[in-house]
């Protein structure tokens, strides 16, 4: 689902968008003529790889988010919040699906199996 910046309601709406085996559940509105808030949760299950081992395993995920878009480059360095900044003021609600996706399979992961190993030291096979 993709909404242009300017279109985006100053009222909180509800959002619900799935992609693949995930869906972002929430609201997000205009909370200035260049930012928009973000308050969801990113649920479903997704594949990721051991950190260890390299085998995939199938994990649930149910993640909070909470974040602002900017459209454009966002210049306050004094906000705590998280920010990220849109390109060409097209909120693309898939993007930012696959975008979350992405930085949970790039943690640091182990399997049922490395978990219980109790190993505290990469194995090379």
């Amino acid at each position: 689902m993709k909404i242009e910046f300017k279109k985006l309601p100053s009222t909180p709406q509800d959002l619900l968008v799935e992609s693949d085996s995930v869906k972002i559940e929430g609201t997000f509105c205009k909370i200035s003529q260049s930012l928009a808030k973000i308050d969801a949760v990113l649920i479903g299950n997704t594949d990721v790889d051991c950190s260890r081992c390299g085998i995939t395993e199938n994990v649930i995920v149910d993640e909070k988010l909470d974040f602002l878009l900017s459209d454009g480059i966002y210049k306050n360095k004094e906000c705590e919040d998280l920010v990220i900044e849109i390109e060409n003021s097209i909120v693309d609600f898939d993007e930012l699906i696959q975008s979350e996706l992405a930085s949970i399979k790039s943690d640091y992961h182990l399997c049922e199996s490395c978990l219980q190993d109790g190993d505290e030291f990469e194995k090379e096979f």
